[in-house]
């Protein structure tokens, strides 16, 4: 019978072999005192197995609160356990509450943290994965050989619909290939999502009609399943490409459903991911949570950035965008998104680091904030990845590149 195995990296006052025992019964057919239907029969068909446990460093002081410790010592190892797939069958929901669930309330740990999950080869006749994946973006937006540019609508909330479609139109004429609604925006006072649609789509579909280059436009549908189906169906309807969900809002259930419809890019945002994985200690690592989200279909996922504005290393990043890239069961990749403080500067040092163009380039300020109007933004980003893969530093662009020069003068020194 076919299993699934998870990684952890977890720390224990206790001995680390006994502790992830724990944790396999926990986890599958035991608790915290034996009962009389917990036969061997069914625990040789139902508990989870400790495959391994890998003994790391011993430290004095716990990375959060748990059980305490009589010798002072709280013990750390990465431990791989195993489930069988009749625990769970093709439930993902089920397999989160699994591989996530009650493990993390445990007394004793000190640490956990779900760094990664081995899923069998029948996954891959359950789950049919994204519909669309980098080929497809690339099919959608015309976009070959390079990153795809895109921008994030600023203000976040606040414009209306018909200010969200003039940005646009000065977006698609600048040459853009994707834009977005901001994740604080659904459906506002001031700008209804049925009528955002109506107005940005006449833009694009217009430029589209005139140019033959569709921008991809990503409006956000996160709510009860029963709205996004309906506003997922109001952008087919316009001819739109592309909705967002904000997936940890949404949950796994609903963004399948979504993505099951199969007839739009999905853009999955993943707000709130920090509260997950800020921690070195607690919560889930991204190379898991990229394959849930894959699993449930999800054409394009946000990865943070290089020498980005929040707390993520650019190590970490690296990571999570080899992860994405990695194709799940030999097959199917998703798009990574490279947001957050981006501008062209980065672009050398990303390209020098993943060695790859298989990515969404999103620069919200980085465009709309260029010092020559968003066209030159959108241009100097187009440089700014021509200059990385030919290999030339940031100065060296500036030098050749008039639009990315400006770029340099503005954001450089931040």
């Amino acid at each position: 019978m076919e299993r699934i195995t998870a990684t952890y990296f977890v720390e224990t006052p206790f001995n680390p072999e006994s502790a992830a025992s724990v944790l396999a019964g926990e986890q599958s057919s035991g608790t915290f005192v034996a009962v009389p239907g917990e036969t061997e029969e069914l625990k040789h068909r139902f508990a989870a197995r400790v495959e391994s446990v890998e003994r790391l460093e011993t430290v004095q002081e716990p990375a959060i609160p748990g059980a305490v410790s009589a010798s002072g010592n709280y013990h750390r190892a990465i431990i791989r356990v195993s489930w069988s797939v009749e625990n769970f069958g093709y439930n993902l929901p089920v397999l989160i509450s699994t591989v996530q669930g009650n493990l993390y309330e445990l007394r004793q740990f000190t640490g956990l943290k779900l760094l990664d999950i081995e899923l069998p080869p029948s996954f891959a006749s359950q789950y049919a994965g994204p519909a669309f994946g980098i080929a497809g973006c690339r099919t959608l937006t015309g976009v070959q050989d390079r990153p795809l540019i895109g921008t994030i609508v600023k203000p976040s909330i606040g414009l209306s619909p018909r200010q969200t479609a003039d940005l646009v139109k000065t977006l698609a004429e600048a040459g853009i290939d994707f834009v977005k609604d901001d994740e604080l925006l659904g459906s506002s006072a001031n700008s209804p999502f049925a009528d955002r649609v109506d107005a940005v789509m006449d833009v694009i579909n217009r430029h589209a009609d005139k140019t033959g280059k569709k921008v991809m436009y990503a409006f956000n549908i996160s709510g009860d399943v029963d709205d996004m189906l309906q506003r997922y169906e109001k952008i087919v309807s316009r001819g739109g490409t592309c909705a967002m969900i904000s997936l940890n809002s949404v949950g796994i259930s609903a963004t399948k459903k979504i993505c099951d419809q199969r007839e739009l890019a999905i853009h999955g945002h993943r707000n709130g991911w920090g509260m997950l994985t800020r921690h070195p200690l607690l919560g889930i690592a991204f190379p898991a949570y990229q394959k849930l989200w894959r699993l449930a279909g999800v054409d394009q996922i946000h990865v943070n950035g290089i020498q980005n504005k929040f707390w993520e290393s650019d190590d970490s990043v690296v990571q999570s965008i080899e992860a994405c890239l990695t194709p799940l069961f030999g097959g199917y990749s998703i798009l990574p998104v490279v947001s957050s403080g981006q501008w062209g500067g980065q672009a050398p040092e990303t390209y020098r680091r993943t060695r790859t163009t298989d990515l969404l380039y999103m620069a919200g300020g980085g465009i709309l904030a260029h010092p020559m109007g968003p066209t030159a933004g959108v241009i100097a980003l187009q440089q700014a990845w021509k200059a990385a893969v030919d290999g030339l530093s940031v100065q060296e662009a500036a030098s050749v590149y008039p639009e990315f020069a400006k770029s340099v003068e503005k954001f450089g020194g931040s």
